[in-house]
């Protein structure tokens, strides 16, 4: 065994002792990203369920005409949420909506059949009346008004074909029927339903795997105050040999909360009722591997850097928390990049967390290969390394002034 590799390994077992004195940092390492996982794949699993994003609505038909309840059918068809909608007198949706039962109620007045086919002169219009819950989005609101315009507009234009034809004998124009679009698929065929726990999952594993500054950065602190890694550079041991003597340790750590999260987002979740996490074929596999272990270069030179600009471990505690929760709350993991406003989603680039997230979900969502994943890939990497040299920077420069 060369005199290299027995350094080597004296050093990660060194590194792993000290990991296990405090069990109470691993296993926050552990348990935070799993908690935070359950709670957020149960939290947004409505704001990836389309069913339950429907707004209730009622209907209060008041004119049964021909024209009317053709009206009633283009909306049961178009208008989201109304597929479903009860008929139900004007009084009781008055009160469904103003309890909150109801997002909407549509009412077709008396009469209003006649008013799509032309009003006749002198009488008062009906009108399609929409009474609305003030506790709606107004989204919402403005997406359910141009919902029902725009079928009263294509029944009044049918309406309208229908008597040209008649009257001249135009022939009426070929009706286009709405496609039904069948599940998402993979480019590979399988079905995919984007689900929370597909965003939670990588997103709190990645949030989890930064926090690996707990562990690494009172450890360094301590060696440094208590001249370790003076007496380790007397002996022989270069800058970059205590670097690889601390890598391997930790990315194993990293590995590790990498391999359990996954099995609590394909597990644990549809255990306690919510969706499985769906993961890729075998190639893909090898592909989340790579990505962790870009993740873990990133998030291991993070808490380096971290480690070497702070003085005591309380301080590291605190720059690498506020720090983690800030590149977190930017990068999409607290917040989904889907629900940020349009201005702000090209923010999110700034955090490498984001560069990370979009890695996972290449591999978890398009299976994507390994060249589309070059670059978030090496993005990760070279932060890793930039850190690494700004944190030997800190500490040369540390120990010129002392």
């Amino acid at each position: 065994m060369s005199r290299l590799l027995v350094r080597l390994l004296a050093l990660w077992r060194k590194e792993a002792l000290a990991l296990l004195r405090d069990p109470h940092a691993l296993a926050a390492l552990f348990v935070m990203p799993a908690v935070f996982i359950l709670i957020m794949s149960f939290a947004l699993r409505d704001a990836f369920d389309p069913a339950a994003l429907k707004p209730r609505s009622v209907l209060v038909q008041q004119d049964e005409s021909p024209a009317a309840r053709a009206l009633v059918a283009a909306m049961r068809r178009s208008v989201s949420g109304f597929d479903e909608a009860r008929e139900v007198s004007l009084a009781d949706a008055r009160r469904a909506v103003g309890r909150g039962d109801a997002a909407f109620a549509v009412v077709l007045q008396a009469g209003v059949g006649t008013a799509i086919l032309g009003p006749e002169p002198g009488a008062a219009a009906a009108k399609v009346q929409i009474l609305v819950d003030p506790a709606v989005a107004v989204v919402a609101q403005q997406a359910m008004r141009q919902q029902v315009a725009a079928v009263l507009g294509q029944v009044q234009a049918s309406e309208m074909s229908r008597r040209v034809q008649a009257l001249m004998g135009v022939p009426l124009p070929v009706p286009m029927d709405s496609v039904a679009l069948p599940l998402m698929q993979r480019a590979d065929g399988r079905s995919l339903k984007p689900s929370a726990v597909q965003q939670s999952v990588p997103a709190w594993l990645i949030f989890g795997l930064f926090f690996v500054v707990i562990p690494l950065a009172p450890v360094f602190i301590a060696e440094r105050q208590f001249g370790t890694l003076l007496r380790l550079r007397a002996m022989g041991a270069s800058p970059a040999l205590l670097i690889a003597g601390k890598l391997p340790p930790f990315v194993l750590l990293n590995l590790l909360q990498a391999c359990l999260m996954f099995a609590v987002g394909a597990s644990l979740v549809p255990a306690l009722g919510g969706e499985a996490l769906q993961l890729p074929g075998a190639g893909g596999l090898a592909a989340l591997a790579l990505v962790s272990v870009s993740v873990s270069a990133a998030a291991i030179g993070w808490a380096f850097l971290v480690a070497s600009i702070a003085r005591t471990s309380e301080q590291a505690t605190v720059i690498g928390g506020v720090g983690n929760i800030l590149m977190a709350a930017i990068g999409g993991v607290m917040v989904p990049r889907f629900i940020m406003p349009a201005a702000m989603q090209p923010l999110t680039q700034v955090s490498p967390m984001a560069w990370a997230l979009d890695a996972f979900h290449a591999v978890l969502l398009r299976d994507a290969p390994l060249a589309d994943l070059a670059l978030p890939m090496l993005a990760l990497l070279g932060f890793g390394a930039a850190c690494l040299i700004l944190a030997a920077w800190a500490l040369q420069r540390s120990r010129a002034t002392a």
